[in-house]
């Protein structure tokens, strides 16, 4: 299994658990490179300032490019992930989740929010995809808590999603102060209750997992954006 978030304690008691007393885990990391690719639209520039750009290497240096290619006028619009089978697994959990996946990554990288509650707020009040939102539907959190709760249960990025959870009975939360938190199946509100809160994005190594810089295609202009997701508490 990934180093999602649970993992299967024993056969016999089919509860999961995962620690966080050492070190913070990870929820979704990025050793399968989950990059989303955008095409930067409204944008001319010429070689010299590509390569400027791309060699921004400050601490913040993704954010940081980012700003660059907006002062410019370049704007980023979503056209594919680069892994086919996390694609399709997202589809399968709802054919809109790529795209507000990509509303999600899109906002870590061009603001200041850095967890998944914020994130969702935040693409919430835009409302990007333009639900009907009258009837005060909470459509964008209700979307990313199945995504979370599906990828700790079992949905892996280079491994096709069936919707079969690896575990049935419980979950097991050992935090990181080692307080012991179970949930069982007949709270799952509560179970993706505290991964929404509990989880936020960061940025891994983009040298390591080559994203960050833009490339061209033709004569369009393109760059990836990694996701990576932790638990912070």
């Amino acid at each position: 299994m990934n180093d999602s978030f649970i993992k299967k304690e024993n056969h016999e008691s089919d509860h999961c658990n995962k620690s966080q007393s050492k070190s913070v885990s990870t929820l979704l990391n990025t050793n399968q490179k989950i990059h989303f690719i955008y095409k930067i639209t409204d944008y001319k520039a010429d070689e010299i300032e590509i390569a400027r750009i791309n060699n921004i290497e400050t601490k913040s240096k993704i954010k940081d490019r980012l700003s660059e290619i907006k002062k410019a006028g370049g704007q980023l619009q979503y056209v594919d992930l680069e892994q086919g089978i996390f694609k399709n697994n997202l589809v399968l959990i709802d054919s809109l989740l790529p795209d507000i996946l990509s509303e999600i990554v899109k906002t870590f990288y061009e603001t200041n929010h850095t967890t998944i509650t914020d994130l969702t707020n935040h693409i919430n009040n835009k409302n990007p995809l333009q639900y009907d939102k009258q009837f005060a539907h909470s459509f964008y959190e209700y979307k990313i808590k199945r995504f979370l709760s599906d990828v700790a249960l079992g949905m892996m990025p280079s491994k096709v999603w069936s919707g079969i959870f690896d575990a049935t009975g419980g979950y097991l939360i050992v935090k990181k102060d080692g307080e012991i938190v179970s949930y069982n199946i007949y709270n799952k509100n509560e179970f993706e209750a505290y991964l929404f809160t509990a989880t936020k994005l960061e940025t891994a190594s983009s040298t390591r997992h080559g994203f960050g810089d833009i490339f061209k295609q033709g004569n369009d202009y393109f760059i990836k954006l990694n996701l990576q997701i932790r638990f912070y508490k």
